[in-house]
């Protein structure tokens, strides 16, 4: 499958101007109504780059362990907004961490698919139109999905991680993450119970983006 965007090659040192190695910068105790968590601030040596990772378990025991890597989405994630599946994916997924001996839930600002929380509102404004959010991203100048995971990547790595079960339905995410070192060794499906009023944005999902729905 193409991507807008070529991530960097394996383990190879990042190249110039490219995504460069990721640190732990905060670490806290995140009790939560998921189970007890433990918070993670990481950043990068570019300016912006930044998330936050909340693990469960040792994650140098056992098998690999299960992680998500999920993208910011203020209007659903907080505003429990139904155009979207963000909310219902986030919850699912720390449900399924908590279960296990050991995982990571990755947060990483990349709002509207790296377009921006302002730009998004827009899009949705071209989507009460009639757009879908392929066609809204694209009639504001924007790629159908911005996001790059090579940094991604490099806070895993800084939390230890380089072998992985992801919890994901984007075949061009796992794409991404391995080419920048992370090794895939099993996709969990991520397809929690949705509204129906996300119905139409899920099935653009999986016709105009790839996403693994069926």
């Amino acid at each position: 499958m193409k991507r807008a965007k070529q991530s960097g090659g394996g383990r190879k040192a990042p190249a110039k101007g490219r995504a460069k190695p990721a640190r732990v910068v905060a670490r806290a105790e995140l009790p939560t109504s998921f189970g007890r968590f433990t918070v993670f601030g990481i950043a990068g040596r570019k300016a912006g780059e930044e998330a936050v990772a909340i693990q469960r378990g040792n994650l140098r025991r056992g098998k690999a362990p299960l992680v998500r890597v999920h993208s910011q989405c203020l209007t659903g994630d907080v505003f429990t907004s139904e155009r979207c599946d963000c909310r219902a994916q986030l919850e699912f997924s720390l449900r399924q961490i908590a279960k296990e001996p050991a995982g990571v839930l990755l947060y990483l600002p990349q709002e509207g698919r790296g377009i921006g929380l302002i730009n998004k509102l827009k899009a949705y404004e071209l989507q009460d139109a009639g757009l879908d959010t392929v066609q809204a991203n694209r009639k504001l100048g924007f790629a159908a999905d911005s996001r790059d995971y090579e940094f991604a990547a490099e806070a895993l790595k800084a939390l230890g991680i380089r072998k992985l079960r992801l919890l994901s339905n984007n075949p061009d995410k796992i794409e991404q993450l391995e080419s920048a070192g992370i090794q895939v060794s099993e996709r969990i499906p991520c397809r929690p119970r949705t509204s129906r009023h996300s119905k139409f944005y899920l099935r653009t999902k999986k016709d105009k983006l790839g996403h693994l729905l069926g």
